[in-house]
């Protein structure tokens, strides 16, 4: 179940890109995400408000501060490297560096060693994002976008494991995400306003956020959260690579963009590679010990 939740957020985290290729011309990234964690950050807190636990257990202020930082600084870095270094590095760097750090950070942070088996899905699926990235696209590596990328890529990856810490204290996760996402939107505050986001004036544009903010932010991450609070963070971090092979998807169907015979290999990576990890290993059989003869 927990597995599943969190691939399902993946798609709706997919549904991201081709919302704004539909949405109005004009528009901003930094002041879309913006606008985005805005209007999630409020759902959320509505939420949490609406279903406010008794009993709650005290929070621990480094790992809130981590988790709105992480959130804040995805949005900043991940668009900042995608307008330097290219949709197609950024994305690869940014989310095939996720996963990782989560597990080293998980690795070193909780003394939890990650699997042998996550380790080789995690390899699969990042191979599988870099070909469907660069497929039919020109690569332009910069250094400093490159370094964006990994900032971005740590933020995740920081932000799941402070968010896994929290809903393992024994808060709730819609408490968990609005707390993230509602101080973190406050964050984000002053970035939204010099972008001067007059799309959102529009109906199409007011539309487009109102979208991005209730389906791939809140109605997302409360999914992430639910899946996150059973799950290690570094195996969440690898499932949500969904995201990638469903975005590419929704491309070739809504938009009618055309897959390259690199792009299905590498769905076909991530597809595979989801699946492994997806799936929970049998397990090893109970062997009852023959009698001692007296």
């Amino acid at each position: 179940m927990a597995r599943s939740q969190v691939l399902l957020a993946a798609l709706c985290f997919a549904t991201t890109g081709t919302a704004q290729a539909l949405g109005p011309d004009g528009t901003d990234p930094v002041g879309v995400g913006a606008t985005r964690i805005l209007i999630g950050g409020a759902l959320l807190a509505l939420v949490a408000l609406a279903r406010r636990q008794s009993g709650r257990p005290r929070w621990d202020r480094k790992a809130v501060a981590a988790a709105v930082a992480g959130v804040a600084v995805y949005q900043l870095a991940f668009f900042a490297a995608v307008a330097d270094t290219g949709v197609a590095v950024g994305t690869i760097v940014a989310l095939g560096s996720a996963p990782t750090l989560a597990g080293l950070f998980e690795w070193i942070v909780d003394r939890r060693r990650p699997s042998t088996r996550w380790a080789a899905a995690t390899a699969l699926a990042c191979a599988g994002v870099a070909l469907l990235a660069l497929a039919g696209a020109d690569a332009d590596v910069s250094p400093l976008g490159v370094g964006l990328a990994v900032t971005a890529g740590g933020a995740y990856a920081v932000y799941t494991l402070a968010a896994k810490r929290l809903l393992a204290a024994g808060h709730a996760p819609e408490a968990v995400m609005a707390a993230a996402f509602g101080l973190g939107a406050i964050v984000l505050l002053p970035a939204l306003i010099a972008t001067t986001p007059a799309w959102l004036g529009h109906a199409d544009g007011l539309a487009l956020a109102l979208f991005l903010g209730t389906i791939p932010t809140a109605v997302a991450y409360l999914l992430f959260a639910h899946g996150l609070k059973h799950l290690t963070a570094s195996e969440t971090a690898t499932l949500t690579l969904a995201e990638p092979l469903t975005a590419a998807i929704l491309g070739a169907v809504v938009l009618s963009e055309q897959l390259s015979a690199p792009a299905l290999a590498g769905a076909g990576l991530v597809l595979g590679a989801l699946v492994a990890l997806a799936v929970k290993p049998p397990a090893p059989p109970v062997t009852t010990p023959e009698p001692v003869p007296a």
